[in-house]
């Protein structure tokens, strides 16, 4: 009996040992598959950074596209027109500078899967012209479009540097900032020579 009764004890010992070592695989293999759950989650949002962005960036983008496509407007006009050679060479500086500005932005909206245009927004965009500003600039020939190139500029780049200093204050996208820094110091490095080209017309 002392036999059969170590015997049992072994036996129990034996089984209890066994689930043990089941209850700790268990829980290991669980442990291993909830990292293997929390891997792909800790990864997904690095996978993108480009990404990153907020509705003033995606507001910026989608205001100063038609800002920039109406200046590029308004140096074509120059470019034809213009009497003045610094006028004209603003004009194709305007030009050179905003095209590729545009598609940059355009690219932006595309990646943010946002719409390039957000509707309704024309003539509250800070300095863009109305059409009987564009109607009379259109209309001007020699020293008085000259003239009128210059003041409408000034006027549509002062808008663009407020517009620019907003994305600027409230923006996130590092690329769309550094733009906004960008065309902030050329525009008013601009503003400050179409102000002296009027001052001497």
């Amino acid at each position: 009996m002392p036999i059969n009764r170590k015997i049992s004890l072994v036996i129990a010992a034996g089984a209890l040992a066994l689930l043990a070592a089941c209850a700790g695989n268990g829980e290991s293999m669980a442990g291993s598959d909830g990292m293997g759950g929390i891997v792909p989650a800790a990864t997904t949002p690095s996978a993108q950074p480009s990404a990153i962005f907020n509705d003033a960036d995606a507001v910026f983008a989608q205001m100063m596209i038609p800002h920039h496509e109406q200046a590029v407007e308004m140096a074509d006009l120059a470019l034809m027109r213009a009497s003045d050679p610094e006028i004209e060479e603003l004009a194709a500086k305007i030009k050179a500078a905003q095209e590729p500005e545009i598609q940059t932005m355009k690219g932006w909206l595309t990646e943010w899967g946002k719409p390039v245009s957000s509707g309704g927004m024309g003539h509250d965009m800070p300095g863009i012209m109305s059409e009987e500003d564009m109607k009379k600039l259109e209309a001007a020939k020699g020293k008085a479009f000259d003239k009128l190139f210059a003041q409408l500029m000034i006027a549509h780049h002062k808008g663009a540097i407020e517009m620019a200093r907003t994305e600027r204050a409230n923006g996130s996208n590092p690329k769309a900032k550094e733009l906004a820094k960008a065309i902030g110091t050329s525009q008013q490095a601009e503003v400050a020579q179409l102000q002296k080209v009027v001052d001497r017309l």
